[in-house]
């Protein structure tokens, strides 16, 4: 009668990467969640999944937070470099 939750564990590991950037339907995060409450395998997947994501989002935000420019320096030497390469 529920054959159709039932999903590969190919299926489960395409899900949970979908569900990462929030394009699972809602139908396939609940074949997902059945599918890792009996497949131990697919459960430490989704969980290393999440925790991938969670480290690169903290990074991302990381680097976001930093500003980063040329000293006034660096930028001084790079035009006499430009200049230098357009006039030869």
């Amino acid at each position: 009668m529920f054959k159709f939750l039932i999903i590969s564990c190919k299926e489960a590991t395409e899900i949970c990467n979908k569900s990462q950037y929030n394009e699972a339907t809602l139908l396939e995060r609940i074949k997902l969640n059945i599918h890792i409450a009996y497949c131990k395998i697919c459960a430490k997947y989704v969980k290393q999944n999440i925790h991938l994501t969670d480290i690169f989002n903290s990074k991302a935000n990381d680097c976001k937070s930093r500003v980063q420019c040329m000293s006034d320096e660096d930028k001084e030497l790079l035009k006499e470099k430009l200049k230098r390469e357009m006039s030869s």
